[in-house]
């Protein structure tokens, strides 16, 4: 399952959950307008920078929507 590190008002978060919503992708979604969840971003990636994908499974962890979105396609085969 992905970690999805996100702030609702950001354009590239957007992009990215549109993605995964249309390709019905599940994920956790983290808004990071949550203190907790930028404690949890800053353990986990490093920074406070969203969008933030990180995979339970492989402990890959992805900014920038772009290269989010080909992380999956090319995970998923799509």
């Amino acid at each position: 399952m992905f970690d999805l590190f996100i702030l609702e008002s950001c354009p590239y978060c957007q992009k990215v959950m549109s993605f995964l919503k249309d390709n019905n992708i599940k994920y956790h979604k983290f808004d990071t307008s949550n203190r907790d969840n930028v404690l949890r971003l800053m353990t986990l990636g490093g920074k406070d920078q969203v969008p933030f994908l990180f995979n339970e499974e492989t402990g890959d962890r992805i900014y920038e929507s772009q290269d989010i979105i080909n992380y999956v396609k090319n995970l998923k085969g799509i």
